[in-house]
């Protein structure tokens, strides 16, 4: 199975576009609204404590999103550079069904097996 390189790159762009779309969102609703809360037996503090939750969940999602980009990012300029399909561990071929599930996978199967291993030592 050949993989269609136009398709990948096509397909790509497309997930760092929506991705970009999402981080402008996450950057748009954190901004701090006017309204404040009434009523609260707690005041000041419940309000702080819900604000403080909110910005650590944005946060949280924004450092996944540019996660992703970066991982996006990084595949698009491998194909620029030809050398988009190469394990960046041991430099073999990523298998193409990988590629075709995960097109910024950055690693092969063996590899990346080899470093979840390490990583639940």
């Amino acid at each position: 199975m050949a993989l269609d390189i136009a398709k990948v790159r096509t397909r790509l762009e497309g997930d760092k576009k929506r991705l970009l779309g999402e981080l402008e969102q996450l950057s748009v609703a954190g901004r701090p609204s006017e309204e404040r809360r009434e009523g609260s037996p707690f005041g000041k503090r419940e309000e702080e404590a819900t604000e403080s939750l909110e910005l650590e969940r944005r946060l949280a999602l924004e450092r996944g999103i540019k996660e992703q980009l970066t991982a996006f990012e990084s595949a698009l300029a491998k194909i620029t550079a030809g050398t988009y399909g190469k394990c960046d561990v041991c430099g073999k071929p990523i298998e193409p069904a990988r590629l075709e599930a995960l097109p910024q996978a950055r690693r092969c199967m063996s590899c990346k097996t080899l470093e979840s291993k390490n990583a639940k030592r």
